[in-house]
């Protein structure tokens, strides 16, 4: 069980999985007013920097669930290095149905809501972990501005033009799902180009180390295209933010 492995390989130095600096996270941290012993739980919890930071600067508990056997071992070795091994778990697992074994005070999915289908799914699988009064955190993209056409929603690697949302739309949509937004971190240009121009030095290292391996072409392939293509339409047309829900 793993993500498919280009993902493992241009993202394998990312400590952070999303459009957030680390910033940002803080940020997220800070205006969720987390008090100590708040226990987390993180479905697709990546390299695990958010729980890791969380726990070193806001005192909370947490369990990540990922698909990504790289990126679980590297949130554990994250966790070492900061000194919150004690504090935060993470597993190696499909985060898709996980409802934990403790309900916790914040349930998150930040920029995965695949697992639940959907980012109405997704709500659904997390209220299912939450304690009452607790917190739901999704991440998720939505258009700057309405491409206007499909072949530049396929451009920011979208199926189509609905498959999301303006931001006003998006943030009408979780109250249509019964849910208050309480709070939301948007990411800026600058999370962007770390996200995206970050995964390009990258490729060209693990080229460079693996020529002859049965994926650099495809790598290679992504590494010319990649940087015209997300200077041309995702920079231009895609936000992501993650939004704090909790139930009316």
């Amino acid at each position: 069980m793993d993500i498919p492995r280009i993902f493992n390989i241009s993202e394998s130095a990312h400590r952070i999985h999303n459009p957030f600096t680390p910033e940002k996270l803080a940020t997220l941290g800070a205006v969720l007013r987390l008090r100590p012993g708040t226990r987390v739980l993180d479905l697709g919890s990546g390299s695990g920097e958010m729980l890791c930071t969380w726990a070193r600067d806001y005192g909370i508990t947490g369990v990540g669930i990922d698909m990504s056997q790289l990126f679980t071992e590297q949130a554990k070795h994250r966790a070492q290095e900061l000194a919150v091994a004690d504090r935060v778990q993470f597993i190696h697992n499909d985060a898709a149905g996980y409802i934990a074994k403790e309900k916790v005070g914040v349930a998150a999915c930040l920029g995965a809501t695949w697992i639940g289908g959907g980012v109405a799914g997704t709500i659904e699988l997390l209220v299912k972990s939450l304690l009452p009064g607790g917190i739901i955190l999704i991440g998720e993209p939505y258009w700057l501005q309405l491409p206007s056409t499909e072949d530049i929603a396929k451009g920011c690697l979208a199926h189509s033009i609905s498959d999301f949302l303006m931001l006003p739309d998006l943030v009408a949509s979780f109250g249509d799902l019964g849910y208050d937004v309480v709070e939301m971190v948007l990411a800026d240009q600058e999370g962007w180009d770390r996200y995206e121009a970050a995964k390009w030095l990258t490729m060209h290292r693990w080229l460079e180390a693996n020529p002859n391996d049965d994926l650099a072409k495809e790598v290679r392939e992504k590494l010319t295209l990649d940087p015209k293509r997300y200077a041309a339409y995702t920079r231009q047309y895609l936000g992501w933010g993650v939004f704090a829900l909790m139930p009316r």
